[in-house]
């Protein structure tokens, strides 16, 4: 722990802390724009300047680090007056049309200027180089006019998500971010994860907005519209309406949705169900078959799908065949559900509510998901940020609506349905059924604590009464290769996989901080967000993916076993070898 002063307070830090986070200690905020608590700190926009007393010499406050006797200046007439410069010239730079922005209201150049009291035009000249916007990849849009070059976007694609889509492209003002050698982004390695415009604090990159779509159908009167809501959404979708970010608002958005004008809601929790039946049945059949490919990979991940196809084509025959839970519940509306409720499926618009934008990827991603014959099996994805702006619109005060529950059959989920929406929740809740369809026995004990957690890569050891099987999980894109090298180099030498099951999700955190959440994520509300789901299982009725009572009755009245002959047809798909580029 180091002694310092901020603007004259005495505080005590631990050694090598920023001064930007020292300053948060006693409640002085300091301005910043390039900085994320989420990403290293490089200093881009040059706004969080302070100065050490008694001289007049500024360094930036979220890259330098604190040391003994330090005493810092945050706040006078002279760095204020700095800081308002720096912002009337990047506005130089910047269109002026926030009201047509998909970003206004949730700008952080927007708010920096009303606090620094700029309402009149910038007094340096206007600049604008008229760049297009590339909306040519499914789920994201870049709009280079609006880029204040923060770096945001470029650090969490290259030295988070190790994907490298993004990167700076010329030099001084003319500079922007972009795809390499300038190419559109629908041409790039990009994998759809959202986190570039998830960390983008102005309106440069967003992802694409179907909303206007999904009103049309709503008033539509010869379709039926059907809405699934994923497992994350009910833990973030209270942010914004002024909650914590974790509170559980599960019923009250069944009440908004069909408020909002669907005449039927169903939960994705409860298609996780499903997709845990079809995953944990292809373990434990690869378990039993000395031939069989393992580890076996999970594929519930969209984004980290499209990762593998592009960067790990080799390791296909590792990936779990399972479709996700978005998808088999669009081919199970469009089949099981349209013939009970006798609706023409052609007559159907399906919709799913998504805190991630390479959704908007996987409803079109090859022509298994069109499996239940009548078009797309999910026709429109919006994400939590989409339906937040629905709600909105429609003048829905969601806090004051009564508890509402979805419908059945295909609504009721267990404990292990809801945990899919954090990194390790998919193979805590395959372990859970795994046991089961191995042994023909009960877990005692369900919770399984080495996949949970905010480690890169977590790793442990199931013992299926008897047979041990060793796991890994692992998140956040960057965090993946060392996982995958690591079977790859014992495949290629002949040697036993070193694990037997892998879980991937793209995102740091997995579904709960997807690139379709409220802005604004970091490991806090990583936490609360995980927490809320936990709670979920941990109050659930039943927490075992097997012992729901509707699943049991689907496979009665429909599917037959897990991995028959239909259920493959319905909920299995293939994976193809993608270029990472696009002539």
């Amino acid at each position: 722990m180091v002694n310092i002063k901020i603007n004259s307070i005495p505080v005590q830090v631990e050694e090598g802390s920023s001064i930007l986070n020292a300053a948060k200690l006693v409640n002085v905020k300091i301005p910043t724009l390039c900085y994320s608590p989420d990403l290293p700190p490089w200093g881009a926009c040059g706004l969080c300047i302070v100065r050490m007393e008694g001289s007049a010499k500024t360094v930036r406050a979220c890259t330098t680090p604190v040391s003994e006797g330090m005493s810092v200046l945050t706040h006078d007439p002279e760095i204020i007056a700095v800081r308002r410069t720096v912002l009337e010239l990047i506005l130089s730079n910047h269109p002026n049309d926030c009201l047509q922005c998909p970003r206004n209201g949730s700008c952080e150049l927007q708010t920096l200027a009303s606090e620094f009291g700029i309402r009149e035009a910038s007094p340096f000249q206007k600049i604008s180089f008229n760049r297009q916007i590339d909306d040519s990849n499914p789920s994201i849009v870049i709009n280079p006019e609006k880029c204040v070059r923060c770096g945001r976007c470029v650090k969490v694609c290259q030295e988070v998500q190790n994907v490298w889509a993004l990167e700076f492209m010329g030099r001084g003002i003319k500079s922007t971010i972009s795809p390499a050698a300038g190419m559109l982004l629908g041409e790039s390695p990009c994998i759809k994860c959202g986190q570039c415009a998830s960390h983008c604090p102005v309106g440069a990159l967003y992802e694409k907005d179907d909303t206007v779509q999904l009103w049309s159908a709503l008033q539509d009167p010869s379709v039926h519209t059907v809405v699934q809501i994923a497992p994350a959404v009910r833990v973030a979708l209270a942010e914004k309406f002024g909650l914590p970010p974790g509170t559980l608002i599960t019923k009250k958005i069944y009440a908004a949705l069909r408020k909002i004008g669907f005449k039927t809601v169903f939960d994705t929790n409860f298609s996780a169900d499903l997709t845990i039946m079809e995953e944990a049945t292809e373990l434990v059949k690869r378990l039993k078959d000395p031939s069989s490919t393992l580890p076996l990979i999970t594929s519930c991940c969209p984004a980290w799908v499209d990762y593998l196809e592009k960067y790990y084509p080799d390791m296909i025959p590792n990936f779990s065949t399972a479709k996700s839970p978005q998808q088999m519940m669009g081919a199970i509306i469009k089949t099981y559900w349209a013939q009970k409720a006798k609706i023409n499926p052609a007559n159907i618009v399906s919709v799913s509510v998504m805190p991630c934008t390479a959704k908007k990827f996987e409803i079109k991603r090859n022509d298994d998901m069109k499996s239940a014959g009548f078009g797309y099996d999910v026709d429109i994805a919006i994400t939590t940020r989409g339906l937040a702006r629905m709600i909105k619109q429609a003048g829905i005060e969601l806090l004051k609506l009564p508890d509402e529950e979805a419908d059945h059959p295909l609504g009721p989920y267990t404990g292990a349905g809801t945990i899919f929406g954090v990194t390790g929740g998919v193979m805590e809740a395959a372990v859970r059924s795994a046991y089961h369809f191995a042994t023909g026995k009960e877990l005692e004990e369900v919770n399984f604590f080495p996949a949970r957690g905010l480690g890169g890569v977590k790793e442990g050891e199931v013992d299926l009464d008897g047979t041990k099987i060793r796991i890994a999980v692992a998140h956040q894109m960057g965090n993946i290769s060392a996982v995958l090298n690591k079977i790859r180099a014992a495949r290629d030498a002949g040697q036993e996989p070193p694990y037997h099951f892998v879980e991937v999700m793209a995102c740091r955190g997995g579904c709960v901080a997807g690139g379709g959440q409220p802005y604004g994520i970091n490991d806090a509300i990583r936490y609360q967000r995980t927490n809320g789901l936990y709670t979920d299982d941990q109050n659930a009725e039943r927490r075992c993916s097997h012992n729901n009572p509707y699943i049991a009755q689907l496979y009665t009245d429909f599917l037959g076993n897990p991995g028959s002959h239909k259920s493959h047809a319905l909920l299995h798909t293939h994976y193809e070898n993608r270029p990472l580029y696009l002539k």
